[in-house]
């Protein structure tokens, strides 16, 4: 006589969780034996679908969160009687908060789990965008900001080590599923470029408050996919205790990202000043923010051989030095054509070489140490990219030129390609 036994589900992919089946009755028998459809579990996510919720993260917090503010700045900026300085100073802020959250992410992530900080430090960056459409108080504004960095950091350090983790899953197109995380900014700059300059248009000077309100809305409709999604916690959790992270083997790479972070975010900030002052109208302005945007979500596709190779420094000099061409080109010409051509080539870039830093940690350390390596590698990002703004928005004062923040955001990304070129694989993890 045949032995009856029946199973429902199966073991879930790290990352899928279990699929719930209480209540099921399994039908159960021999050869002749019927299954009811009610027997059959829901499929559990895959990786790809589960990275993609995960990419929405960035989407939010950098995408719209940290980078909209360039396009609100014009106007903030002449409703306000900001200086360039003041203006710099704001970002400042929220790159100190965003070094905060990277300095507190590993440890939270060790306490509450990858995927719960990821959903928390979004969730502050769209309660950021909320609190910026309250009040033109600097210091309100500023605490909202300061917000926004903490949330993007601590959401973007566990998710890039959870997107990692996931991205195992599939050896044979690890690379290509990282990226899709790295991808998320550049449908957030994507969004926020197309609604932004035409909003300010709209509404006229003075206006944006309101960018900052819809950014919100479109911020909490994005969000809830994120809140949405489960993943098994014991997935989310790191793995084993943290490994150690040795600061001097990498110190080259480090000061290389250190550099990248002071010279992108100078382009980032005021470009759309630059813009604008080149006589760019809302459409111009516009058209440049979707052209970095669109690049940026395509860089996966662009850059995923090269990366899939990323065991050392030179993947992210070439990409950073494609950055730093691309950061240089409006000082030869203000020319629209030239403009255009610099947004196409620093989006290409600039997040890829964010994508190449996870790449670097997870070909060369163990899956214990990526929270704590990803956290390094973003709290000196954080230190260039605080001191970047308002540096060079003081350079622009002082000589009355946004020419000069881009000379500087340029030298410091090719400096930064040098450096990186340097760092050689480390000793097998």
């Amino acid at each position: 006589m045949l032995k009856r036994r029946c199973r429902i589900g199966k073991t879930p992919l790290p990352g899928q969780g279990v699929v719930q089946t209480q209540g099921l009755r399994p039908h159960c028998g021999g050869e002749n034996a019927q299954l009811s459809t009610l027997a059959i579990p829901a499929r559990a996510p895959g990786p790809t679908r589960l990275i993609l919720m995960l990419a929405l993260s960035p989407t939010i917090s950098l995408g719209i969160s940290r980078f909209a503010y360039s396009l609100v700045l014009p106007d903030m900026r002449e409703a306000l009687g900001w200086s360039y300085s003041a203006a710099g100073f704001m970002n400042t802020v929220n790159a100190a908060g965003y070094l905060a959250g990277a300095l507190l992410a590993a440890r939270l992530a060790r306490r509450f789990g990858l995927f719960p900080l990821v959903q928390a430090g979004t969730l502050a960056c769209v309660a950021s965008l909320a609190l910026c459409a309250l009040s033109g108080d600097f210091a309100l504004l500023g605490f909202a900001r300061l917000l926004a960095g903490v949330g993007a950091a601590v959401s973007f350090v566990a998710g890039g080590a959870l997107a990692a983790t996931l991205a195992q899953n599939e050896p044979e197109r690890s690379s290509l599923l990282l990226s899709l995380f790295y991808a998320g900014p550049g449908l957030g700059i994507l969004i926020s470029g197309l609604a932004s300059p035409f909003l300010l248009q709209a509404l006229g000077p003075g206006s944006w408050w309101a960018v900052w309100l819809a950014l919100a809305v479109m911020a909490g409709a994005l969000a809830l996919p994120l809140l949405l999604t489960r993943i098994d916690r014991a997935a989310s959790l790191n793995a084993g205790g943290p490994a150690r992270f040795e600061l001097r083997p990498v110190a080259i790479y480090l000061a290389g990202y250190f550099l990248f972070g002071a010279g992108y975010i100078a382009y980032m900030t005021f470009m759309i000043a630059y813009v604008r002052d080149a006589g760019g109208g809302a459409a111009a302005q516009s058209a440049f923010w979707c052209l970095i945007g669109i690049t940026a979500f395509a860089s996966p596709w662009v850059w995923r051989r090269l990366i899939a190779r990323g065991n050392s420094g030179m993947t992210t000099a070439i990409i950073l030095g494609v950055n730093a061409v691309g950061a240089a080109l409006p000082i030869l010409s203000p020319h629209p054509l030239m403009l255009g051509l610099s947004a196409m080539v620093f989006g290409v870039a600039f997040f890829a070489v964010v994508t190449t830093t996870t790449a670097f940690v997870r070909f060369n350390y163990p899956p214990a140490a990526w929270p704590g390596a990803i956290a390094a590698m973003t709290i000196v990002f954080g230190i260039g990219q605080t001191l970047g703004p308002f540096a060079t928005g003081a350079i622009t004062d002082f000589t009355g030129s946004l020419d000069s923040a881009l000379k500087v955001s340029a030298a410091a990304l090719a400096i930064g390609a040098v450096c990186a070129a340097l760092q050689r694989p480390l000793a097998a993890k």
